[in-house]
């Protein structure tokens, strides 16, 4: 188990307008004949996707199929690049250098853009993997690295290419530091701690629906993060927006999926938003 602690956590002053939420997931995880996650039923329900490139899960044909079927339910993808570590799912922690870490992931995402060219879509964010998403939001300069990444590919410098991850840590720093759009992210399925760190297992957990339910209510309706001992904790300073991250790989993750995509879409129309 791991764990990653954002930023000394600060009051919202925006509290009183429910934040613009999109639903995201980790996709095409499997690796040649092996399946992980029912991405067909998954795509059907998100508006993000975070495509697997190779280094903890993926290859050329999953990639090739996971793209198309972004495209066919409209879909907006994005690069979800890892530490090399296809034997740890990529949920192993590793010693590396920001420039040894940018060369990582301009060599994954250079993967994923070319089935994106093939299919005529663009690259809409980056999101790291696992133990590599940890360390990234503890640490600046690792974060500026893979936020440079975003650069390497955006075709212009108003090119919105985000960066998604946690808000008030190093992930949202470098992004504004660099001028690239940040969406921050919170997890339907994993849990925090009383301090507010986001607990990363190897093996995800199953989790209660109406658990997840109530969770996500409370994040949209007042910017609070449930702990784990069932206190709140603010989300983040001045956010309007977020989106929520489904595992493909939690047991019963359509279901979650489709239940937090029907909180979402209330909860934007609610809002003004749709």
């Amino acid at each position: 188990m791991s764990t990653h602690s954002p930023f000394p956590f600060v009051a919202s002053r925006n509290m009183t307008k429910r934040l613009h939420a999109s639903v995201n997931c980790d996709m095409g995880e499997g690796f040649s004949l092996y399946t992980i996650g029912d991405d067909e039923s998954l795509m059907k329900t998100i508006h993000l996707a975070n495509i697997a490139c190779g280094f903890h899960a993926s290859d050329f044909s999953i990639m090739n199929k996971t793209v198309a079927l972004a495209k066919l339910n409209n879909v907006k993808v994005g690069a979800h690049p890892s530490l090399p570590d296809l034997q740890g799912f990529g949920r192993r922690e590793m010693n590396i250098e920001p420039e040894e870490l940018m060369s990582c992931f301009i060599y994954q995402v250079g993967a994923l853009y070319g089935f994106l060219k093939l299919y005529g879509l663009p690259l809409n964010h980056l999101k790291p993997h696992g133990a590599v998403y940890a360390q990234t939001a503890r640490s600046l300069p690792l974060a500026r690295a893979a936020v440079k990444v975003i650069r390497v590919f955006a075709k212009s410098q108003a090119e919105d290419i985000a960066f998604v991850g946690l808000a008030g840590t190093s992930h949202q720093v470098a992004a504004e530091e660099a001028g690239v759009k940040f969406i921050p992210e919170w997890f339907a399925d994993l849990d925090y701690s009383a301090e507010g760190k986001l607990i990363i297992t190897q093996k995800h957990a199953p989790v209660h629906l109406e658990v997840v339910r109530k969770r996500v209510e409370t994040l949209l309706s007042s910017h609070q993060i449930t702990t784990i001992d069932g206190s709140h904790l603010p989300l983040g300073d001045n956010l309007t927006e977020v989106s929520i991250c489904c595992h493909s790989d939690t047991p019963g993750a359509v279901e979650i999926a489709q239940m937090v995509k029907s909180i979402v879409d209330e909860s934007n129309q609610g809002g003004g938003y749709i």
